[in-house]
């Protein structure tokens, strides 16, 4: 258990460090943001995806290879325990934690104590005796905690090494292709609710799902807000985050041919022109210069909405401006205008099929820390003398000095009773 304690505690200590670098990024990214010396190090050591690694995943498995063999090694020790505590004649050879001699009403002490009804029996020299045992699975605790961590580690350690993450975004009425996976999904609204001093109470998306791997069965429909995902197809969908959008048309020789709705750091591909690119850098809904920082927004309302955009051909710039409500961008033949901004929903899907081992562990540890905490197995024992008085014997394994307290209430309860009589 003291190997199993280290390897905990290098185990969180591993999973806080990770949690400090973001994950999942190029050599260049981390160069940029710490050092050239730093960001080799990072890549050296997998620090970039480190619940991936094979240093964290060696700890898991050691760690729960550990807790699997302290398990199975306690647990014949531990059904003797259990056979033990319930056998009559392993208690009548014992003197108990606590006694008291001279009980003319044996049954009532058991009744007392909230013990079950007590089994008859007779000691080895044949005297008459009572016997019960209470709650003998409260020894059962501490090895059901660690069962219960056991799982919990394998839940989140294989649910961390097989997670599968995907991000989708859009405006209501659009479908997106969820990932590499078979499924669609159909953002069907999208609703920001405001407070009365117009600050952000929530954000909500109603969302369809279809498997088109099932015939283009339907999937189900949901719900999510923040805090309140929702699980359709065997994946999890997070409501994430949100931003603009506007409505892009394209035009050639002043003919519509092409519009589309197009979320802010997106870009539209033009389809006549191989090459052509309009890139939607930002949007400002009350838009403002200042000398010396650039643009940004006033607030949130529509009071001056701008359009900051970028226009490639070929991969290289040949335009970049803001531009107001109304106004257009003209590149050769083609003009570019942008209108009606709406907010478009980001969500983000995780796949993780192993989230029911995770919260099994967590079931299975509550369970542990109850029977250790709160069920303390106790046994009661009385032996008949010559002059037909009891000696009542007890003991807990757990709990002692409360057991013993309640064990001289019940003596003393039963003797005043019996004196009231």
């Amino acid at each position: 258990m003291r190997f199993a304690i280290v390897l905990l505690l290098v185990l969180a200590l591993a999973c806080a460090a990770s949690s400090l670098i973001t994950q999942n990024q190029t050599y260049a990214w981390y160069s940029q943001r710490y050092s050239e010396r730093t960001a080799a190090l990072i890549m050296a050591l997998r620090l970039d995806d480190a619940f991936h690694s094979p240093w964290f995943i060696a700890i898991t498995a050691i760690l729960c290879l550990n807790l699997l063999l302290c398990n199975l090694l306690r647990l014949p020790q531990l059904i003797r325990r259990t056979k033990a505590e319930t056998d009559p004649q392993n208690a009548l050879r014992l003197p108990g934690d606590v006694s008291a001699q001279g009980v003319s009403d044996a049954e009532g002490v058991f009744q007392r104590l909230r013990m079950p009804k007590p089994t008859p029996c007779r000691t080895e020299d044949g005297r008459d005796a009572l016997f019960a045992a209470r709650h003998p699975v409260g020894l059962w605790g501490a090895w059901v905690c660690h069962l219960g961590i056991l799982l919990l580690i394998l839940g989140f350690g294989l649910g961390q090494m097989t997670q599968r993450q995907y991000t989708v975004y859009g405006v209501p009425g659009q479908i997106r292709r969820v990932g590499d996976t078979e499924c669609f999904l159909t953002i069907d609204d999208f609703r920001v609710e405001k407070r009365e001093d117009g600050s952000v109470a929530q954000y909500t998306t109603d969302i369809t799902v279809e498997d088109a791997a099932s015939a283009g069965s339907k999937g189900g429909s949901a719900s999510i807000s923040v805090n309140h995902p929702a699980t359709l197809c065997g994946m999890k969908f997070y409501q994430n985050a949100t931003g603009w959008a506007a409505q892009v048309d394209v035009y050639k020789d002043g003919a519509p041919i092409q519009q589309e709705v197009v979320c802010a750091g997106d870009y539209l591909s033009v389809k006549d022109k191989e090459g052509l690119v309009v890139l939607l850098n930002a949007f400002y809904p009350d838009y403002v210069m200042t000398p010396g920082v650039g643009p940004s927004t006033a607030s949130d309302q529509l009071n001056n909405p701008a359009y900051l955009y970028s226009v490639y051909y070929q991969g290289q710039i040949v335009g970049m401006n803001a531009l107001m409500a109304g106004e257009e961008v003209t590149i050769d033949a083609y003009t570019v205008t942008f209108s009606n901004p709406q907010s478009y929903t980001l969500i983000q899907v995780k796949v993780d099929r192993f989230t029911p081992l995770a919260l099994v562990g967590g079931l299975v540890t509550l369970l542990g820390l109850l029977l250790a905490l709160y069920i303390q197995p106790a046994r009661l024992w009385a032996i008949r003398q010559e002059d037909g008085l009891w000696t009542l014997y007890g003991q807990s394994r757990k709990g002692g000095a409360l057991f013993r307290e309640r064990f001289n209430e019940a003596i003393e309860q039963r003797s005043a009773s019996h004196a009231s009589d």
